[in-house]
């Protein structure tokens, strides 16, 4: 069992007999009353987004998991295709559980996936439930509108489009063909590359 209140981003927990994995967390202390805990998480078996309240004196179900590090192939109509580089052996994880994390995946990119080891009818079986992106990617920039000049008087963005096919926000000055670095948790431009 974890304590509600040691909920953190990226931690994973069962409830109602579902995985979630924590996205955001958040502490409310309110006058006299008790303290609560909301977290937003996603249901790791469908890839829905809820927001969920405890109690600060709540308990849920800790899920032991296990990571392996893995190669990004491509993605397809079944989902996004992985495979171990020791054993060679492939893993199809569903877009679903991957949500709008699939966007910032590249091809031949080694990444940490997140293993459920459950038991079911079937007997023991690795659910996959997550991808541990790093924190941001460099990205080039494929479609960019010109910057006009003498609008940089303030903090004025336009809208262009990265490899990955993303549409952010970028600053004027940045133009087609440059690199930029993406923040993976929002899709917001960070900086020049």
């Amino acid at each position: 069992m974890i304590a509600s209140t040691d909920l953190r981003a990226g931690t994973a927990f069962l409830s109602d007999g579902q995985p979630y994995l924590v996205l955001k967390y958040t502490f409310v202390k309110m006058g006299r009353g008790s303290a609560t805990v909301k977290v937003r998480a996603r249901n790791l078996t469908n890839g829905s987004i809820t927001d969920k309240s405890f109690t600060s004196n709540n308990t849920v179900e800790d899920i032991r998991t296990t990571k392996k590090k893995l190669q990004y192939l491509y993605k397809d109509a079944e989902g996004a295709n992985f495979m171990d580089p020791r054993t060679y052996e492939q893993v199809v994880i569903p877009l679903g559980v991957l949500g709008d994390e699939v966007a910032f995946l590249r091809e031949g990119e080694i990444v940490d996936v997140l293993f459920w080891p459950f038991d079911s009818a079937q007997g023991k079986e690795d659910r996959v439930l997550s991808v541990d992106l790093p924190p941001s990617v460099v990205l080039t920039v494929t479609e960019a509108d010109p910057g006009i000049k003498g609008n940089s008087a303030s903090n004025m963005y336009k809208q262009a489009t990265v490899e990955n096919g993303l549409k952010i926000r970028v600053p004027l000055f940045i133009n087609k063909g440059e690199k930029v670095r993406v923040d993976t948790r929002t899709g917001e431009y960070i900086e020049r590359a």
